[in-house]
Order: C-alpha cells, then sequence, then structure tokens
C-alpha cells in the first residue's frame, strides 16, 4: 500500500469499470476517495473535468516518460500543469483567449469596481 495515495479524490463517471466491486476494492485498499456524477445518464456533469484532464494528458503526460520519475516528481508535474500553466499562461479561446486567472481578475476587479 502507498499511504501517500491515501485520502486521494478519484473523479469518475458511472462507467462500469469505475463501479465494478474490483475496482472499489483497491480504491478501499489504497484509501482513495471516489467521487462520480450524481445519476447515470448526466454525462455532462462530467464535462468540463473530462475536458481539462483530457487537454492535460495530450499536452503533458503523453509527451512525459513517467516511468523514471518518482510519485513526488509526477506530482510536482501535474501542479506545475495546473497551477501555474493552465490557470495563468494557457490560452482559453471560451474565456475571450485569456488565462483563467486574467480572466478571474478582470470579474473581481468589475465587481469591486461596481461596489464603490
Amino acid at each position: 500500500m502507498n499511504p501517500a495515495m491515501r485520502g486521494a479524490i478519484l473523479h469518475s463517471d458511472r462507467g462500469s469499470q469505475y463501479t465494478s466491486a474490483l475496482f472499489r476494492e483497491n480504491l478501499d485498499k489504497f484509501g482513495i476517495i471516489q467521487s462520480m456524477n450524481s445519476a447515470a445518464g448526466r454525462c455532462y456533469d462530467n464535462a468540463k473535468c473530462e475536458s481539462m484532464w483530457g487537454r492535460f494528458k495530450e499536452e503533458k503526460l503523453y509527451k512525459t516518460d513517467t516511468s523514471k520519475m518518482t510519485m513526488a516528481e509526477v506530482k510536482s508535474m501535474i501542479w506545475r500543469y495546473f497551477y501555474s500553466y493552465w490557470n495563468n499562461r494557457r490560452i482559453c479561446s471560451a474565456i475571450g483567449g485569456m488565462a483563467p486567472m486574467t480572466k478571474r481578475k478582470l470579474y473581481f476587479d468589475t465587481i469591486e469596481n461596481d461596489a464603490a
């Protein structure tokens, strides 16, 4: 058992591979908490999360040989991708070609200006 995994949250859809007894036994064995969409047939519950992880896999994970990395190095790679690149530098066409934190700052600046 890897104690570093205890308490991790695995978000999934309700596919049979994620609802099987064997899969859930392994989650329990490693102390991983399962999170999934609220009801069967509601595929859009996960759409944003699925899109985000899909981009991460395509842009970073599949281009990196993680077999020679420690768990700490993999965690650091994921952290840096999302908290440095994804939030602060990655251009998102759905929000006007800005990085998410730029859009967020503009939003909060607008609220502060309206309140003043």
